[in-house]
């Protein structure tokens, strides 16, 4: 590792607070010292903070930082902005890295990884969302089966209700170390790689696996990619997803705005469980309509949905969250064809929206479906497929 990466990497545990608002455009962030971190490692590995001077004098938004945990499966933990009128912003809801260290700790309540998706923005793979399958007698797995070929998996998630059934949810790398991490200057930002030489996933997976991940930043976008590339002998299936909170810098929920481009969203059977019953509903003139080119109010709605039959712009899946108390607007850009759903998490008491842009629907191999491909792939040894998902801020139209 050379002596720039490693000043970088010891930069690394920063997390930014935001500023109070003003009238006036908010001057752009100053190239000060940092302060020496009180967190440099989370799972045994450094986090790393890209970092990139502002250059629009706060005349536009612009990112600033991105803070990538490493040691916890990429997780894309936190990423900053400068915001005309409002100042420097957190754009993911996130604790401090000093919080987040205590709640990844490989505890009772960070099963399986179970704690990096509870909040910044987890990597989902080789499976997001919920699956079913046959609880074991000690109640620690469930057997689900694929291809004729039974998968045993994690049963680390279930309801709240009492009796609630429990499930795998949310992939095998959320604990994960990554290997390789190198940091490289950009002509308006940085950039971080890495691989996750995740071979059969913990024993979970018929095949072996790597991944090889790409974060970028610049002053218009910040930009995940995944490669995943059958390493093994054996045909797999796989799906990848993201997992961030976006944050409504007002803190004003009701009035943040959502814009998702789908023409039906996919009915559970309660929202405890959050079990698909294999039936997709058009979403026109429901609460589900999010295609207003503006948005929505979230006003009080709760959701927690899989929107699906996608409608794209340019060939990507584009979601807008604005916030237009803030004049705050961020496009989630999924550019890969095997998008297929974005699940929507959204509680009311709370001042963010998971958007998550990924391959399948939830339970995918569910006898609900009725054989419906339901977008997992199947990667042959030697193929790859790629997921890649891009950020852009805006400053949205005022309010209807």
């Amino acid at each position: 590792m050379s002596v720039c990466d490693k000043r970088f990497l010891l930069a690394a545990a920063v997390v930014l607070l935001p500023v109070a608002g003003c009238n006036q455009p908010a001057p752009p962030a100053q190239n000060e010292a940092p302060a020496q971190p009180a967190v440099t490692q989370i799972g045994g590995e450094d986090v790393v903070r890209l970092q990139r001077a502002a250059t629009s004098h706060g005349a536009k938004p612009e990112f600033l930082s991105a803070t990538v945990l490493p040691g916890r499966g990429m997780n894309l933990f936190q990423i900053t902005a400068n915001i005309p009128g409002k100042g420097e912003i957190n754009v993911l809801a996130s604790p401090s890295l000093e919080v987040a260290a205590q709640k990844l700790n490989g505890g009772p309540d960070d099963l399986n990884g179970n704690a990096s998706f509870s909040f910044g923005g987890a990597f989902l793979v080789p499976y997001p969302n919920r699956i079913r399958g046959k609880l074991s007698a000690d109640g620690k797995t469930i057997t689900t089966e694929w291809n004729g070929k039974q998968i045993t998996l994690p049963a680390n998630w279930a309801g709240k209700k009492p009796g609630a059934e429990k499930h795998a949810m949310h992939g095998l790398i959320l604990a994960s170390k990554t290997q390789d991490v190198h940091v490289e200057n950009t002509s308006d930002g940085q950039t971080v790689t890495g691989v996750i030489h995740a071979g059969n996933f913990g024993g979970y997976w018929p095949s072996q696996t790597d991944l090889k991940f790409t974060i970028s930043l610049t002053g218009d976008a910040v930009e995940a990619t995944i490669q995943a590339t059958n390493v093994g002998n054996e045909p797999e299936p796989l799906s990848i997803g993201w997992h961030p909170y976006f944050a409504v810098p007002s803190g004003n929920r009701t009035q943040a705005r959502l814009h998702v481009p789908a023409e039906a969203v996919a009915q559970v059977n309660n929202y405890d469980d959050v079990f698909p019953t294999g039936k997709l509903l058009p979403v026109k003139g429901t609460k589900y309509d999010f295609n207003a080119p503006d948005g929505k109010p979230l006003d009080d709605i709760f959701l927690d949905d899989n929107f699906a039959h996608l409608k794209r712009s340019d060939g990507n899946v584009v979601v807008d969250f604005t916030d237009p108390a803030s004049q705050y607007g961020i496009h989630i850009i999924g550019e890969s064809p095997e998008i297929k759903t974005v699940q929507v998490y959204a509680p009311p008491d709370k001042q963010f929206a998971a958007i998550e842009e990924q391959f399948n629907f939830g339970d995918p191999w569910g006898k609900e479906w009725h054989g419906m491909d339901t977008g997992m792939i199947t990667l042959k040894p030697g193929q790859s497929v790629t997921w890649k998902c891009k950020l852009a801020l805006f400053v949205p139209p005022a309010a209807k």
